[in-house]
């Protein structure tokens, strides 16, 4: 295989991270104006995120920024603790607390949320996002201050408009999808740009004030960056609010990661794995070095994680060399970002927003029956009524109500046996199978040797929640195969059905939640 960081690695990269690039751009800037942050925090994020996270992971397509699933939670820190610099020193604290987590092998966390809980925690952020974007679409500091018709900035809303058309319909027009390589959030830019630059020069009365516009400091080479970089304020270590939002930060970035590693290891063509532990450890590292430079926390973001995948990226050199492009743009095009009027940025935003917070997420809770209904809704009503962080605890404390109220256990066994000189392993699932044996049985399952046989044994099973159904159905349909291993199950509603060599297996169950 071919090395990460060979010249055959960074030939096949470059145009990968270009594409990442482009679509990371306006999401770091965005992503800063949610986050209250100075628009040059995003970049610094998304520097390190792809340079020193991109060489020191070994998630091979994976990569790392700022999030917007941090984006509610440091708005709320700045305007909670007074200042930025405050800020940075929780993200110290937060990366610190990343590393003790990968040192303590706590890579397996985020199977201990339920994915109500989790979706219900993205679903409340993007609605919080979509909200707080409102007042740049019309042009005010908040949406208080509407008063009248006449206090609306008919400019930028005209140019959310425009932006969010684009947005909406750039991969859905004929003539586009010739240029569908071009990222609808980095056009949406352009045109914000090149509409308002118009309206200037003709003297419009649309034309949007400087303050409605990215601000970045402007520097004439790398050695004046120095220049305009924040540091933490070191006096909040002895703050319990700094320490408390430290915390926050380092689960709800641990947990967004680990969700993104998941999902994207499952995008990697070449289906290989990451060590999740070390990836907690590097994120840490990241997250440290970005708040002393005065940079956002970052996770691994699935946006650009896929992004990656489809523009044919197999190796970490594109997320590095997208990470090289973001500190070449801004040291060589200050001016440019400068004349990116906010409202593009808040139209990106609002689609972001809308996208984890979107009906068909609900209505699909709904289909699943009210105990992943119920947690999903509260947690979700709570991350916007209160916090994160307790909008969390609350959905998992109804969860585990569900949890008691049900009476689940963990019971479950693995059997090993020689029949016929040939090594079989039996799975036995008890009456009831919750969440929280999902790591125990995905453990025991991917331990299993190459080349052996395993029988699942449902006839006992009364419950079974779906994360871990669906943990069993990909092991049938991915790993087992990878690891040619024969497998058969008894005592499912709907019986295995095989196509070809264990392709295609459905597993279901009358009783699952």
């Amino acid at each position: 295989m071919t090395n990460n960081m060979s010249f055959a690695a960074l030939k096949k990269s470059v145009a990968p991270g270009l594409v990442v690039f482009l679509v990371a751009l306006p999401l770091c800037l965005g992503i800063a104006l949610a986050s209250g942050a100075p628009p040059i925090a995003g970049i610094i994020s998304g520097v390190i995120g792809g340079v020193v996270v991109g060489l020191l992971s070994n998630s091979n397509i994976s990569v790392s920024g700022p999030a917007a699933g941090l984006a509610a939670i440091i708005l709320g820190a700045i305007t909670e603790l007074g200042s930025f610099q405050l800020l940075l020193t929780a993200g110290v604290i937060a990366g610190v607390i990343q590393l003790v987590l990968g040192f303590l092998k706590s890579g397996t966390i985020a199977n201990y949320f339920p994915s109500s809980v989790i979706e219900g925690m993205l679903a409340g952020i993007g609605l919080v996002i979509l909200i707080k974007q409102l007042p740049l679409v019309f042009g005010v500091s908040a949406l208080g201050d509407i008063t009248s018709f006449a206090s609306i900035q008919l400019g930028t809303v005209i140019i959310t408009a425009i932006s969010l058309a684009i947005l909406l319909l750039w991969n859905k027009m004929a003539w586009t999808k010739k240029v569908s390589f071009l990222p609808a959030a980095l056009i949406v830019v352009v045109v914000g740009i090149l509409i308002n630059q118009f309206w200037l020069s003709t003297g419009s009365s649309l034309a949007i004030e400087s303050s409605r516009l990215v601000s970045i400091p402007l520097f004439d080479s790398l050695s004046d960056i120095s220049s305009i970089l924040v540091f933490p304020d070191w006096a909040g270590f002895t703050n319990p609010a700094v320490w408390m939002i430290g915390g926050t930060i380092a689960i709800v970035a641990s947990i967004e990661t680990l969700l993104c590693i998941e999902a994207t290891d499952r995008l990697d063509p070449l289906k290989r794995h990451t060590d999740t532990n070390r990836e907690l450890k590097v994120q840490g590292i990241g997250n440290v070095l970005s708040s002393l430079l005065g940079g956002l926390p970052m996770t691994s973001v699935v946006v650009r994680s896929s992004a990656n995948v489809n523009a044919g990226g197999l190796y970490k050199a594109s997320a590095v060399i997208h990470g090289i492009f973001l500190l070449v743009a801004v040291v060589t095009l200050p001016l440019v970002l400068n004349m990116i009027p906010l409202a593009s940025l808040a139209a990106v935003l609002i689609l972001v927003g809308y996208n984890l917070a979107k009906p068909a997420i609900v209505m699909h809770f709904w289909h699943k029956g009210y105990t992943q209904f119920i947690p999903f809704i509260i947690t979700f009503i709570m991350v916007v009524a209160t916090d994160l962080l307790v909008g969390v605890m609350i959905g998992m404390g109804v969860s585990v109500l569900f949890l008691l109220i049900g009476n689940v256990r963990k019971a479950f066994s693995m059997q090993r046996q020689i029949k016929q000189e040939q090594v079989v392993y039996t799975l036995t699932l008890a009456e009831e199978v919750s969440f929280l044996n999902k790591t125990a049985i995905k453990n025991r399952l991917y331990q299993l040797p190459d080349n052996c046989y395993l029988a699942i044994d449902a006839k006992r099973m009364g419950y079974i929640h779906v994360d871990v159904l669906e943990l069993i159905e990909n092991f049938i349909n991915e790993k087992a195969k990878e690891k040619n291993i024969l497998i058969t199950t008894t005592g499912f509603h709907k019986e295995v059905k095989v196509s070809g060599n264990q392709q295609n297996i459905i597993l279901s169950h009358r009783k699952t939640i």
